[in-house]
């Protein structure tokens, strides 16, 4: 196989894992269908949490499904279940009923989808540009709104709710099913371009030892990174439905443009701290990214608070809080990548997501409560503030020790590791 060929099929895999993500970033874009949808139950509760929920569980069973059988019927798989989720609620009104269809089907076809997306982009190329790829897959899913936000308000517009969720749940099946066909993953022993020899001295040092999820559970950073996790993509979504409600206030209906660009916020800081963290570390990256979004989140509650706040301001800083929200999906599957290599990174990664989804369910419900208590969202962004300031303390563990000069230590092996494996 001539290196160009090997080259152009790792790119069709990373277009085709972006173009998956595209079609289910709807999740995202859920803003511009909330208020249609809360007219049908009014009070009754809001399915998108639950969706967030089922989503991260079906990370794992979809990780562990696409490591055993394949990223390409895994990914189908989850088009087909985004699909038939959204054809159900457009057949009904019933607030259980979009539980089921948003909640359940279509919160477990953004599960499966997802999980089968990157970890082939990642195995078609070298440990060099993890980060990069990552990021790139992954804003996919991020910069989705940016088309779907006016799509779903010219679909309202034009044919209201049911028939609107009935078209994007045919579109999903047709779109996610064929891109599906290209997410392969590289042949048995391949070797990536610009990746050292199997077996040399310099693989050994690039590259992470495989761990099964027992063994990765085992790990005290698996919970750093876990409960790091869980604080920088709870928080930032804590205050991200406040300001797609900020920017409805001061914008009206030119709204989307506010969620589309805070999309491309989103988007483009999954590729540049994948890109960063590739050139200076993951937690180095991390912890700047945290104090970012911190130092925003406290600069944020004058914003949010004043009556006739500049729809610029709110628009400007609902994209930073975007960006640096965004800079999560490509670090930590670049850690889960580093930690516990690609053997199991399916099912590894889908247990570390599901810091995301309990952080979306948690905390979002969290900034609801405290909303409604205090009369305002100055206490949630203040709370967010506060947390992503501990995350970013505990992102500075998440440094790789260092060893000794001339041990071939992989990527990702500490000294706890190195004592276990004596032992062995």
């Amino acid at each position: 196989m001539s290196s160009q060929v090997v080259k152009n099929r790792g790119w069709t895999v990373v277009i085709a894992g972006t173009g998956v993500n595209l079609a289910l970033g709807i999740l995202y874009a859920y803003s511009m269908l909330k208020g249609d949808i809360a007219k049908l139950f009014d009070g009754a509760g809001d399915p998108y949490a639950y969706a967030c929920l089922v989503f991260a569980v079906a990370m794992i069973i979809g990780g562990k499904m696409q490591d055993k059988v394949g990223p390409r019927l895994t990914a189908m798989l989850g088009g087909l279940l985004v699909g038939a989720g959204f054809i159900i609620c457009s057949q009904t009104s019933s607030y259980w009923g979009w539980i089921l269809g948003f909640g359940v089907f279509a919160g477990a076809g953004f599960g499966f989808g997802y999980s089968a997306a990157t970890p082939p982009a990642l195995k078609w190329f070298s440990p060099a540009k993890t980060g990069l790829i990552a990021g790139i897959v992954v804003a996919g899913f991020g910069i989705a709104p940016v088309y779907l936000a006016p799509t779903c308000q010219y679909l309202l517009g034009a044919y209201g709710l049911h028939k609107t969720m009935f078209i994007l749940g045919a579109a999903f099946i047709t779109i996610v099913c064929g891109m599906a066909t290209m997410v392969v993953n590289p042949p048995a022993g391949y070797i990536p371009a610009g990746a050292p020899a199997a077996g040399s001295a310099a693989a050994k040092k690039n590259s992470a030892a495989d761990r099964t999820p027992m063994e990765m559970l085992k790990e005290g950073r698996f919970y750093t990174c876990w409960l790091t996790y869980f604080i920088g993509a709870g928080a930032g979504l804590m205050v991200i439905g406040s300001m797609a409600g900020l920017a409805k206030k001061s914008m009206g209906e030119y709204a989307f443009i506010a969620v589309a660009v805070m999309a491309i916020g989103n988007a483009s800081g999954r590729v540049i701290a994948g890109v960063l963290s590739d050139k200076i570390g993951r937690a180095a990256t991390l912890t700047i990214m945290m104090l970012f979004q911190a130092v925003l989140m406290f600069a944020a509650i004058p914003v949010v608070t004043g009556d006739s706040s500049s729809g610029l301001i709110v628009t400007l800083l609902a994209t930073f809080i975007g960006f640096n929200y965004g800079t999560n999906l490509s670090l930590f599957p670049s850690f889960a990548k580093d930690y516990w290599g690609t053997k199991n990174y399916g099912m590894n990664y889908g247990i570390l997501f599901s810091a995301w989804g309990v952080g979306a369910f948690v905390l979002v419900k969290l900034s609801a409560a405290l909303n409604a208590k205090f009369g305002g969202v100055t206490v949630s962004f203040a709370s967010a503030g506060v947390m992503l300031l501990v995350g970013a303390m505990m992102a500075l563990t998440l440094k790789p020790k260092k060893v000794k000069v001339g041990a071939e230590v992989p990527v990702g092996i500490e000294e706890e590791d190195l004592v276990a494996q004596k032992v062995r």
